[in-house]
């Protein structure tokens, strides 16, 4: 039996691991834009989520995002993360604006 390759990430407290959504390479007219000219977009998906905040009387609060959801999250909000061949981004629960 084969053993699996694949690292599954666990994020602590209220981290969350995003996948970044893939940037435009081209403008909405067709022109091709070259890699650094390409903004890194502000939305992802949600890979992994830690097991909540931790309030001052010590009791856990569940975060309100969960895997899956589609969210919008700030310009420069965590870190990026490179685990095997995939890039992932490392960021607070309080990093993400909105789902969608």
């Amino acid at each position: 039996m084969a053993a699996s390759t694949a690292v599954k990430i666990v994020p602590l407290g209220d981290k969350v691991v995003l996948k970044r959504q893939a940037a435009e390479t081209k403008t909405s007219g067709g022109i091709v834009l070259p890699d650094s000219a390409q903004n890194k977009p502000q939305r992802g998906e949600v890979i992994a989520i830690g097991d909540g905040h931790v309030k001052s009387d010590g009791t856990k609060v569940p975060l309100t995002v969960k895997e899956g959801d589609k969210v919008i999250f700030s310009s420069y909000a965590g870190d990026e993360i490179k685990v095997g061949d995939e890039d992932y981004l490392l960021l607070r629960e309080s990093d993400i604006l909105a789902t969608f």
